[in-house]
């Protein structure tokens, strides 16, 4: 940002109705949404606060965008020919992995302290907001913690390491750094998502096993271990892989780098297992089991993402609006222009409303809370994710041409904006997920025909839709049906809880358009939305 404002008349012509970029964010006090649903949730509203004014600055935003535009480096082999399989970074993906792991964002939720899975899950809306790609090694080691708490001997060495907030990102072992990170390399190229297909085999030894094999995705390649899915001799295991051992390296050869749409400034990378030294977490066959703790933390943090996504994209189509005049008025100042800002607010808050309500979820101890934590993060995950594309093209329509070109934030979160649907479970499997889990554990489907239950009585679109619902889905469906069921119970749980804690122009407008049928196919098609008072929502 130069220290000078650039000068605006030019030889040719004057610059006029420009709005100056939107740089420093006003993450907490511009946000009266969040506001609302992180108290709601019952988060650490006073730390969210300072850790919104302390990524929001103009400093912390520019960096976002080096990250994102020095992409990472892989690095194979020295100048001699020796393996070197390490990624280099810009310095300012360092800096942003720092602000979010000194602020606790990996940390928070395992410290015993004020909704600790609430304030992550608000620091993940926020982050993505500044730089989306550092969530990625940051969400992981948050999300297995649980997943190693299963061997004692391992918690104990990792655990404190992992719980830090201090980053080292330095290649070098964990009993030299303060603070380590934690990835994740499951996929192979034969089954995907089918994990039970994986053919990386496990070895025992003296010293633990050694595994042999290649993984088609691995996520943040740089960090300190990895864990990871292999054949052992009683079945598909878990395996804690460290990438550094004491003086030298472990057998993890980076192949490539992934070249991603998006999420450009972390790196994704095709690695193989080269007699890599590993220990197992759990029972040999119980690899789905151990992981899956993982698996479902991490999809607290896909759910939150796009509605952090979305609020970026909305920011900044509103202060284009404010700002940009066209037709000798203000944008903001249009009905049709009010009419798509009010709609995609109703799905902004919808989306941000049901992740924090998720993520409250996450903070209760009873086995009924998990179970339906374990339901309804898989609910916001499809819902949300699948509203976030539609919503930022729609948003990088508002700002006309400008939005399309890399001088604005919105190709960037364009090219974000599938990835959280696709990253843990895609929709299908999302869906399917759902029917198991509701076929497996009632007392989720009991929770939440309790949670629907609480919000009626107060709008007859909203009762209509739930008694429809019921009608149309008197039992589970079948598969083919998934995903009209999970959109519906998703768009009904959005809405019970914006009935429950939003302001009554938002939850009466997302029943309206969402429920009761007054919207068309296309964003800012809708009726029976009180307009400004939505609108007064995105800025307060």
């Amino acid at each position: 940002m130069p220290h000078l404002p650039p000068c605006d008349a030019l030889p040719t012509h004057d610059v006029t109705n420009q709005p100056e970029p939107l740089r420093g964010l006003p993450l907490w006090s511009g946000d009266p949404g969040l506001q609302t649903h992180a108290d709601a949730a019952g988060a650490d509203t006073a730390h969210l606060a300072h850790f919104a004014d302390t990524i929001g600055t103009s400093s912390m935003v520019e960096m976002g965008d080096l990250a994102n535009r020095t992409t990472p480096e892989l690095l194979l082999f020295d100048a001699g020919g020796r393996r070197l399989d390490e990624v280099r970074f810009h310095p300012s993906y360092h800096q942003l992995m720092q602000a979010g792991i000194g602020a606790g964002y990996s940390a928070i939720a395992w410290e015993a302290g004020k909704g600790g899975h609430a304030t992550h899950a608000a620091m993940v809306y926020l982050m993505s907001q500044v730089e989306p790609g550092v969530c990625c090694p940051m969400t992981m080691t948050y999300a297995a913690i649980p997943a190693l708490s299963v061997d004692e001997a391992l918690f104990t060495e990792w655990g404190p390491k992992l719980m830090s907030r201090v980053y080292d990102g330095a290649p070098k072992p964990l009993t030299q750094k303060p603070g380590a990170t934690l990835g994740m390399a499951m996929t192979e190229k034969q089954g995907g998502s089918d994990v039970r297909a994986n053919t990386t085999q496990a070895t025992r030894t003296r010293d633990g096993y050694r595994l042999r094999g290649h993984k088609w995705f691995c996520s943040a390649p740089m960090s300190d271990g990895f864990l990871t899915l292999a054949q052992a001799p009683g079945g598909l295991t878990c395996f804690l892989v460290p990438r550094w051992l004491e003086g030298e390296r472990n057998g993890i050869h980076i192949q490539r780098l992934k070249d991603k749409l998006g999420n450009r400034a972390n790196a994704s990378a095709e690695i193989e297992y080269h007699d890599a030294l590993a220990y197992p977490l759990g029972e040999e066959g119980a690899g789905v089991k151990t992981i899956i703790e993982m698996v479902h933390h991490t999809r607290l943090d896909t759910a939150m993402a796009p509605a952090g996504l979305m609020r970026a994209a909305l920011a900044h189509a509103t202060h284009w609006a404010r700002h940009r005049s066209a037709f000798q008025r203000r944008l903001i100042d249009q009905p049709l222009m009010q009419s798509v800002l009010a709609d995609l607010a109703l799905d902004w808050e919808g989306a941000l409303a049901l992740g924090m309500h998720v993520a409250a979820a996450f903070d209760r101890k009873s086995e009924a809370d998990r179970a339906f934590a374990r339901l309804s993060v898989a609910l916001a995950k499809y819902l949300n994710n699948k509203l976030c594309p539609g919503f930022v093209y729609e948003a990088m329509e508002a700002l006309g041409g400008m939005g399309y070109v890399e001088d604005t934030p919105l190709p960037l979160l364009y090219r974000e904006a599938p990835l959280n649907s696709i990253w843990e479970g895609s929709g299908n499997v999302i869906c399917l997920d759902i029917l198991r889990t509701l076929q497996r554990a009632p007392e989720a489907g009991e929770v939440l025909s309790a949670e629907l239950a609480t919000a009626g009585g107060q709008y007859r679109g909203y009762d209509a839709a739930l008694k429809a619902h019921i009608q149309r889905f008197p039992k589970l469906p079948e598969e083919g049906q998934a995903r009209w069921y999970v959109e519906s119970l998703a768009t009904l749980l959005t809405a019970s809880v914006l009935i429950r804690t939003a302001p009554p122009a938002v939850s009466e407008g997302y029943v309206a358009t969402r429920l009761a049928g007054q919207r068309g196919r296309t964003v800012g098609a809708i009726a029976g939305v009180d307009i400004l008072a939505v609108l007064g929502r995105i800025e307060g």
